[in-house]
């Protein structure tokens, strides 16, 4: 698969009284053509402001995106001007966001929402772009969709607003979908629905998906790769099998070990992880989980480890130590 997309050493800080925020430090990764990569890890990790930071959706003041590449097609979205990224947003690419009855408009039908993007990026006029949002509310699975054209979000249930908003993502059938936690607010029921639903358009439309959670549960049969995020950094990086076969960042050890399994024999109490996630008020020169880490060790506690690959095919790390050892690799 040909690749789409390529961040490369993105950071971005926000100003607030106490001082400036390094909430993203140094993230790169790629996305190929078709397929699904999973962003997961605690809130306040940089998930979500690495990806409205690559689509330059961050407020500024108080962000500022201050250093990295986000080539997609081979142009930099980062240096790309007002006009030009409006019209990569929405048409290319395109943002499923967590809460949809804060993302719509309360006193906007749900019909002009939906067809906006598509009357915006293809100059199209009402009748045709409604024609449109018709199609892609069946698409989702929206019961009488044209005769609820005329609805208002609040009409719509929570499970039928985010089947909406996932609508007016590809109704301009966009090359890359970001999904940033769109089953939070929903029921387990709606939750399995959704993710199916997903599953089964990017295999029907042929795009790529990032899918941003905390849970890695939810991504386990949904993404190729998944990265996992912690103050702001990667810390690891791997195709999804190896992830839950063979964990390598003591952080994701904590996340697996605090899920419950349905195919265990045995009682198991969950695990949790002691203490906070760090405030980032300074870039961290140390591994930003040592202070949470069992197994950190006196180097960990004086220089960041960069990723490295360990066992498996495009399976990296950023550890010094090997959690299932205790030695440093």
């Amino acid at each position: 698969m040909a690749e789409l997309l390529k961040v490369e050493g993105l950071e971005t800080h926000f100003q607030t009284r106490e001082g400036v925020i390094h909430a993203v430090n140094g993230v790169s990764f790629n996305l190929k053509e078709g397929e699904t990569l999973g962003i997961v890890g605690e809130s306040g990790c940089g998930k979500s402001v690495s990806m409205m930071s690559m689509l330059r959706l961050i407020p500024s003041p108080p962000g500022k995106v201050v250093a990295g590449k986000a080539l997609f097609e081979g142009n930099d979205l980062l240096t790309m001007n007002d006009e030009q990224i409006r019209n990569i947003r929405g048409a290319k690419i395109s943002v499923v966001f967590q809460d949809p009855m804060t993302s719509f408009n309360p006193v906007l039908t749900i019909g002009d929402q939906v067809a906006e993007p598509y009357r915006v990026h293809h100059k199209a006029g009402k009748k045709e772009a409604l024609d449109r949002a018709v199609k892609y509310l069946e698409l989702v699975g929206i019961p009488n969709a044209r005769e609820r054209l005329s609805d208002y979000p609040h009409q719509f249930s929570g499970g039928m607003r985010q089947r909406a908003m996932i609508a007016m993502g590809l109704i301009c059938e966009p090359q890359i979908l970001i999904a940033d936690e769109p089953t939070t607010a929903l029921d387990v029921t709606i939750q399995a629905q959704i993710i199916e639903l997903v599953k089964r358009l990017r295999d029907e439309l042929g795009m790529a998906i990032i899918w941003i959670t905390h849970d890695l549960g939810i991504i386990a049969g949904l993404a190729d790769r998944v990265n996992v995020m912690y103050g702001g950094h990667i810390i690891e990086t791997a195709p999804v099998k190896d992830i839950y076969k063979n964990p390598q960042h003591p952080y994701t050890i904590g996340l697996l070990g605090s899920l419950p399994r349905m195919d265990e024999t045995e009682y198991r109490r969950l695990t949790s992880i002691d203490g906070l996630p760090p405030i980032l008020l300074e870039k961290p020169s140390y591994c930003p989980f040592e202070p949470r880490c069992r197994y950190a060790k006196e180097r960990c506690r004086k220089e960041n480890p960069g990723l490295k690959q360990v066992e498996g095919d495009g399976h990296f790390t950023a550890c010094w130590v090997n959690p299932k050892t205790g030695k440093e690799y």
